[in-house]
């Protein structure tokens, strides 16, 4: 067992504050109370709430009244959206969102008619094809700010001005931006999670601009002692915020240089500039994402992944999927506040033994299970049927040398990873992905050898 543990999971949740734990343990002293009843220490209650509310709306760049507290970010998002949505409903049920929102906004939107706008391949969605979605019956447009698996930050200040022009309001999902800056724009609503920045778990915030038209979705239920403890540490992380930020952008950059030069067949996914400091995302290819993360796990790092086998649904990330990048065996390492440099150093020395010993558990001496002499079909399948990725593009790699050049490798899957990895296989070893066809049982993609 490693001597240490390194926790490089923050876009998940980020480590408990100092600032957050003592005014949390202060406010149970002092915040126990009803904050709306007359007696002293009611009103008490009262004072450490007003204050933490505009502390919290400092931050955002609103007025204290523009802001309330949240069960969770989860339950920001929803109440922004149901909110927004019923206060223009005689406008229409459409909204505009990015492909790669968090999956809380997408489900809040799932009712309505929902126009995705799509993503680059850094993750970045595009301003103005974002503002040439909204229509006459658009209700509400989401953006986040920045991107929780790949980091990449969005154009909110441009978005938000076209939905200005347009009449729509723009929500913005700030949950992993929010501890580092405000966000600029003329966005109407903001959502945000405190467990994201060092706050303690169950306190989100929303933000309504006046002028919004926003129908309440009902009270809420206030943890006066989380919500002090929210705010004490929004302010004290962004207080530390740019030169923290600095720092942290530079160990990502490291990792970013040194992974591709350490471990062979490596993609980095995300916007090299315009991305938050502290995370970075790489797929492996060859490597299932479950094992990989158990052997960091053992090697003595905390990391997630959006790879499938990594999730209970067995789809890929949907942020992956629409950036269109490797998704299997993939790593987000998100540093939090204070990361050591020698717990980087420490990463990037066991990465490349690490991958190398979960490719070698998976390379199985597969062989091509039927052969074709038609001209314009495959010159050979691959049946991978029943078996779940990397294993289908273990089995590509291994036989695209076994046909000629411009011949065609077809490769059976029904794994639904296989849909976006076989793409970015070809696309990061130089072959011609020629597309998808139907088959009996799940999907046959054509790959042609180009050298």
């Amino acid at each position: 067992m490693p001597s240490s543990f390194s926790y490089f999971d923050a876009a998940t949740a980020a480590p408990l504050h100092p600032v957050a734990r003592q005014a949390l343990l202060a406010a149970l002293d002092d915040g126990w109370a009803d904050p709306g009843r007359l007696y002293r220490d009611g009103r008490r209650a009262r004072l450490l709430l007003d204050a933490a509310r505009e502390a919290a709306a400092e931050a955002v760049g609103c007025r204290p009244d523009e802001l309330v507290f949240t069960p969770s970010g989860t339950a920001a998002v929803r109440s922004g959206v149901a909110g927004a949505m019923a206060g223009r409903r005689r406008t229409g049920r459409h909204a505009v969102v990015s492909a790669v929102e968090h999956s809380s906004v997408l489900h809040a939107v799932a009712d309505f008619d929902v126009t995705e706008v799509r993503v680059d391949r850094e993750g970045l969605a595009d301003a103005e094809a974002f503002g040439a979605a909204l229509r006459g019956d658009t209700a509400l447009a989401c953006l986040q700010s920045a991107n929780h698996e790949v980091g990449t930050l969005q154009p909110v200040a441009r978005a938000a001005e076209l939905c200005r022009e347009a009449g729509v309001p723009l929500l913005v999902d700030a949950a992993q931006s929010l501890g580092w800056s405000a966000v600029d724009g003329p966005w109407s609503l903001l959502a945000a999670s405190a467990h994201k920045w060092g706050g303690p778990p169950g306190v989100g915030l929303l933000a309504v601009r006046k002028g919004t038209r926003f129908v309440p979705q009902g009270p809420v239920d206030e943890n006066l002692p989380a919500i002090v403890a929210a705010a004490a540490s929004l302010r004290a992380v962004r207080a530390e915020a740019q030169a923290e930020a600095a720092r942290l952008s530079r160990l990502v950059d490291r990792v970013r240089t040194r992974v591709p030069q350490l471990v062979p067949d490596v993609e980095v996914v995300g916007h090299p500039a315009l991305r938050l400091p502290h995370i970075v995302t790489f797929s492996c290819l060859y490597v299932d994402g479950e094992a990989l993360l158990h052997e960091l796990d053992r090697a003595g790092f905390a990391v997630s992944s959006g790879s499938s086998c990594t999730s209970s649904t067995l789809v890929p990330s949907h942020v992956l999927r629409a950036m269109g990048v490797l998704s299997e065996g993939n790593v987000r390492v998100s540093l939090p506040r204070g990361a050591a440099e020698e717990d980087v150093e420490r990463f990037l020395e066991v990465l490349a033994g690490v991958v190398a010993g979960v490719r070698g558990h998976l390379a199985a001496d597969v062989r091509p299970t039927t052969t074709s002499s038609a001209t314009e079909g495959p010159a050979l399948v691959v049946d991978s049927l029943g078996k779940r990725c990397p294993i289908p593009v273990i089995e590509l790699a291994k036989v695209i040398g076994d046909v000629p050049v411009g011949a065609i490798v077809s490769v059976l899957s029904d794994d639904e990873a296989a849909r976006l990895d076989i793409p970015a296989w070809c696309d990061m070893r130089g072959q011609e992905y020629v597309g998808e066809r139907a088959a009996p049982r799940g999907a046959a993609y054509w790959v042609r050898r180009t050298g």
